[in-house]
């Protein structure tokens, strides 16, 4: 089905990761005291999804095969529908999607920049990873803002598109076992980055012992479906 890296592999190839320099069903709690207001709620989910359709676009332009092309465009135009969807709902609101996304663009696109890899593969595990872990804590966190939480939970439980992802990973590393493990290792760097930038989204008490133990069983649960998500490609969390 998806082969790119088929043929005769070369003999003695090193892989290495980058330096460092460079929920299904989530577990619901009470996030309303370390819940952020709803527009800052908004702003970000935008901007997250915005970012994915960023790196899925990227990743398109450098691929050659056009199948491939096609499989990750499917990905990319379900992030930007879910983007369009938190903005029009913005907009309803009386609000201005671009101020609101504003102040997340810095600390995101660093984040983004962060967990692109330098190869294809390392950079659609981080969207599939990455973008996963969000959506599931995004959607945690909506359950805080009655009716307009309730419509961005909707929207980002509608279908990501990203099976081509799994499907364009397993299928490398099929046959490729130093592929396999520089891929698991790079699966769990990005675990670290991306719970960082969950736990960002919170208020700052969310540095008080009682709170953070209030939201362990979300973070729990995103890193169970992290489990789940990387033994569905063949790669060890």
């Amino acid at each position: 089905m998806f082969g790119w890296f088929r043929g005769r592999r070369p003999a003695a190839r090193v892989l290495r990761l980058r330096s460092r320099g460079e929920q299904g069903d989530a577990i619901r709690v009470a996030f309303e005291a370390l819940a952020p207001d709803a527009d800052t709620f908004l702003g970000q989910a935008a901007y997250l999804q915005l970012g994915v359709f960023e790196t899925l676009s990227e990743l398109i332009t450098a691929t050659p095969d056009l199948a491939h092309k096609e499989a990750l465009s499917k990905a990319a135009g379900a992030a930007l529908t879910k983007h369009r969807e938190i903005v029009a709902l913005i907009r309803e609101r009386e609000g201005d999607p671009t101020a609101l996304m504003l102040p997340f663009r810095e600390p995101l696109d660093a984040f983004r920049a962060a967990t692109h890899g330098v190869r294809r593969h390392e950079t659609m595990l981080s969207v599939h990873i990455t973008a996963g872990m969000l959506d599931d804590f995004y959607d945690a966190l909506s359950h805080s803002y009655g009716e307009t939480g309730a419509r961005v939970a909707r929207i980002l439980q509608a279908d990501d598109d990203r099976q081509a992802i799994v499907d364009l990973v397993a299928e490398a590393i099929a046959d490729d076992d130093e592929l396999r493990s520089l891929l698991a290792m790079w699966g769990r760097r990005l675990v670290g980055d991306t719970i960082l930038i969950a736990r960002a989204a919170l208020r700052e008490r969310m540095l008080d012992a009682a709170a953070s133990e209030q939201v362990e069983p979300v973070f729990t649960e995103l890193l169970a479906a992290h489990a789940r998500r990387m033994q569905a490609m063949g790669l060890t969390a």
